[in-house]
């Protein structure tokens, strides 16, 4: 599976006519586990698909691998990142020109969001100094040619810092409606001089086809449903925000980036990807590709099993980690180093390795019964946390809690589960 297309299958299809403000967010919010095709859009001869991944298991399904394999196959891949890029002529994203972003059904998904938001987008740029970025980023329309960006301070940030010290504008290309895999990779925390196109490449075990742009000097993968060419202007800026993220919770208005658009195109039939804010896709897509990152900080302190960024916790302020413990201590180093790891996680739930991550009740039987708040319990105050959690300070300092939920290797007795005997 290479296209949105081919991976996409539509658990509801919505026949009758729809409108992208409001109406198509509220139905994908009542199906947050199905995805939903949507034929007729108001205002558009586009199609709109939404919570096009609904589960860890269909992300993992879409990355070729399992749920339980899932961080070792992709650390491996991030390391090599040697996926095959090819170009090609007659790419399908180029089969038409639309006249504007308004021919696009860009979605306005809460009641108060500052407007139409594109929340699906990946976006590729190029440094003389680093190489290809592609990365996501949320972008609210401001009229038919203009967007502005949230850029928050990671790698396309760099970039567009060094182009404006030099007064040049930095060119982008926005890419929407491709495979999951392409979405995930451009999530994924690479080093600066990393592909992330390269490492969809190398998710997809296939070349990536990527095609010339009209108007930037770039490339975009062939396939994709919508592509929109365009300039990160200097010295310019415009208000962005409010916008629900994922905590389901709105993020303030700051001042950000605007966007100038020189080319908007698509496939013939073409099929809008959007992506709900705080929905299950959302959350998966945001937190997964970080759980490989506190996987290897905690390996440096214990013999660590399984992490997991947990739903309830937004896929961002909680997690659990599994260890297998061999000395007291064990936990603790875990607790810390996986704080380290994902400076925005909150609370930390470190638990033994015959505990299941992903298992919430299984989870909560382990700080039932193997926590004690006095010997076990680790707090960190006024440390750094996530800007997403309203219950910050404005400063975005934020108490941490650890929760030593392993066995006490002293009195290993006192936590056998009852078995019955097979007969």
């Amino acid at each position: 599976m290479k296209d949105l297309r081919e991976f996409m299958r539509a658990d509801l299809t919505v026949e009758e006519e729809v409108d992208p403000e409001f109406e198509i967010s509220a139905m994908l919010h009542r199906n947050p586990r199905k995805t939903v095709l949507f034929n007729r859009v108001k205002g558009s001869r586009l199609r709109v698909v939404g919570n096009l991944v609904t589960s860890r298991e269909r992300m993992c399904e879409a990355l070729g691998t399992t749920r339980g394999e899932y961080i070792r196959h992709i650390a491996r891949l991030a390391e090599r990142c040697d996926g095959e890029l090819v170009e090609v002529d007659g790419a399908p994203v180029y089969e038409k020109r639309c006249r504007s972003l308004d021919d696009l059904p860009v979605l306005r998904h809460f009641e108060k969001d500052a407007g139409r938001y594109i929340t699906s987008g990946v976006v590729i740029a190029r440094d003389e100094e680093h190489g290809r970025n592609a990365s996501v980023h949320r972008m609210l329309v401001l009229d038919s040619d203009k967007l502005v960006i949230r850029l928050v301070e990671r790698h396309l940030h760099e970039y567009y810092t060094r182009a404006e010290a030099r007064g040049e504008p930095l060119e982008v290309a926005i890419v929407i409606g491709m495979h999951p895999a392409l979405l995930f990779a451009a999530s994924y925390p690479l080093a600066i001089n990393q592909d992330e196109l390269r490492l969809a490449a190398a998710i997809l075990r296939s070349p990536l086809e990527l095609a010339r742009c009209r108007s930037v000097d770039l490339e975009v993968p062939a396939n994709a449903e919508v592509v929109i060419e365009g300039r990160i202007l200097p010295g310019e800026r415009a208000d962005e925000g409010p916008f629900t993220d994922i905590t389901g919770t709105y993020d303030i208005v700051r001042k950000q980036p605007v966007i100038e658009v020189t080319g908007v195109y698509r496939r013939r039939d073409a099929i809008y990807h959007a992506l709900l804010p705080s929905s299950v896709e959302h959350r998966l897509l945001m937190g997964m590709p970080q759980e490989p990152r506190i996987f290897a900080g905690v390996a440096k302190v214990a013999r660590v099993k399984q992490v997991a960024l947990t739903e309830g916790g937004c896929c961002w302020l909680h997690g659990v980690v599994a260890i297998e413990k061999r000395s007291e201590e064990d936990a603790k180093r875990a607790i810390l180093a996986a704080l380290e790891a994902h400076p925005s996680m909150k609370h930390v739930v470190v638990v033994d390795e015959d505990i299941d991550v992903f298992n919430a009740e299984e989870v909560e039987f382990a700080i039932a019964t193997r926590f004690q708040a006095d010997r076990d319990l680790v707090m960190l105050r006024a440390m750094r946390g996530s800007s997403l959690d309203p219950s910050a300070g404005k400063r975005g300092l934020t108490t941490k809690l650890g929760l030593d939920a392993t066995k006490a290797l002293h009195n290993l007795e006192a936590y056998e589960r009852a078995r019955i005997p097979e007969r």
